[in-house]
């Protein structure tokens, strides 16, 4: 994507325990910044109607002027000073970071093409600026969520990076699901008078179709709107893999080496240092099996929603299952398979010529448990009332380096062909 006057990320809206994160604690910053930042007067049309928060200033927002500009200050408060991300109110061009510092203009706006809100930048400042459609101005899935994007271009590293490209939408629905949600955000929630919101997790997307490549732009079908769990997962840290949690995707983007076009991956497992990018991701599909990823919200939509996911994986091949070649698992994406056990234990036995992770996720009243299938074979005892499921996960001990709007005959599509036996279970679906 290349940075120009207009700079244009869209949102195409879409409308649906374990360890869990703490409450941030705020980040020590060497120079404070204005309390109330300077009006921007290089973004957008500008005009005399609007309203001036600390950081951010809303044109045309009618009644909802003073709701939107409390959200966007505790997404500010949040993020910023609690997170540690890069302030808003800095120039892109700013190389000290020292400031001036400008309020964001937040455009209210009666309609837009195909779209509830849109994040431009100008080149000459520096600057981020949003349109929002009025119905939406107050309602974080949209209006944090072009935020999202406006703090992801202040971060730099990741504009103008074809490989990082199909990650914005990633970024900005987490942003918007952290914010509404997550713990981390509570107190700057509750300081601007903000309910924790609803989680717009689509699982039918995630799960049932998490064969695909873990963040897929190709239109119409990809996931790239829908990945952000991944980044949730990476921020909660439930298995405490060295370098993440709640900092890690701001570090995935401080560690980035700057115009290198890396995917955001290579810097994963440059931030994780001890893990690779393969045994963070096999480990974040096998906890998806259940939604096990500290996401109270979306693990009570899962035990609401998962009888009707989609998991028809494999058939049936002779004494065990082979993979259905259209649902093989592309680059870092897997196959979660539920289990029918028929006993007190179950061994499985995975076979391919690619390299891959397999878990077994054991699912008891109060906890899961995993159990990583070294060379692909082990077992796992499963109690009365237990549930379990295999996950397969397509983990290439090379890291690709693909483009997520560019997926059509690329290596990072090619399906893992895999299959297995098992014994004291069989597949449900299958």
């Amino acid at each position: 994507m290349a940075r120009s006057d207009l700079f244009t990320i869209f949102l195409a809206l879409t409308v649906g325990t374990s360890a869990l994160p703490q409450r941030g604690t705020p980040v020590e910053r060497a120079a404070s910044p204005p309390a109330t930042f300077s009006p921007q007067p290089s973004t957008g049309p500008g005009g005399s109607d609007y309203k001036d928060s600390a950081h951010f200033r809303v044109y045309n927002g009618g009644n909802s002027a003073d709701s939107a500009l409390e959200m966007l200050e505790g997404a500010y408060e949040c993020f910023v000073n609690t997170l540690g991300w890069r302030s808003s109110g800095l120039s892109f061009n700013d190389e000290s970071d020292a400031g001036p510092y400008y309020k964001v203009n937040v455009y209210s706006v009666s309609t837009l093409d195909n779209a509830a809100g849109v994040m431009h930048s100008e080149a000459g400042p520096g600057a981020a600026w949003l349109e929002v459609v009025s119905d939406y101005l107050a309602t974080p899935t949209v209006t944090v969520h072009e935020y999202g994007h406006a703090l992801h271009y202040y971060q730099k590293t990741w504009v103008d990076q074809s490989a990082t490209g199909a990650w914005w939408e990633t970024v900005a629905q987490w942003v918007a699901d952290t914010y509404s949600t997550s713990p981390l955000c509570a107190d700057a929630r509750a300081a601007h008078n903000q309910k924790e919101g609803q989680s717009e997790l689509e699982l039918d997307k995630v799960l049932g179709d998490s064969f695909q490549v873990i963040v897929d732009g190709t239109p119409d079908s990809g996931n790239y709107y829908q990945a952000w769990p991944f980044l949730t997962y990476l921020t909660n840290n439930p298995d405490n893999f060295a370098g993440l949690g709640k900092d890690a995707l701001h570090q995935m983007m401080v560690q980035y080496e700057a115009n290198s076009n890396e995917t955001p991956l290579h810097v994963l497992q440059r931030v994780a240092g001890n893990a690779t990018a393969g045994d963070i991701v096999g480990r974040y599909w096998a906890r998806m099996a259940y939604v096990d990823i500290g996401h109270e919200q979306a693990q009570a939509a899962f035990e609401q929603q998962k009888d009707s996911i989609n998991y028809a994986n494999v058939d049936k091949s002779g004494d065990g299952y082979a993979v259905k070649s259209a649902r093989a698992p592309r680059y870092m994406g897997a196959n979660i398979i539920p289990l029918t056990v028929s006993g007190g234990s179950v061994e499985a036995k995975v076979t391919s010529s690619g390299a891959f992770t397999a878990t077994l996720a054991i699912k008891g009243s109060d906890a899961v448990r995993y159990v990583t299938l070294e060379n692909g074979a082990g077992s796992a005892e499963v109690a009365s009332g237990e549930e379990a499921s295999l996950v397969v996960a397509n983990t290439p001990k090379t890291l690709l380096q693909y483009n997520g709007f560019e997926l059509e005959g690329s290596k990072a599509n090619e399906g893992l062909d895999y299959s297995f036996t098992l014994t004291g279970a069989t597949v449900a679906s299958a």
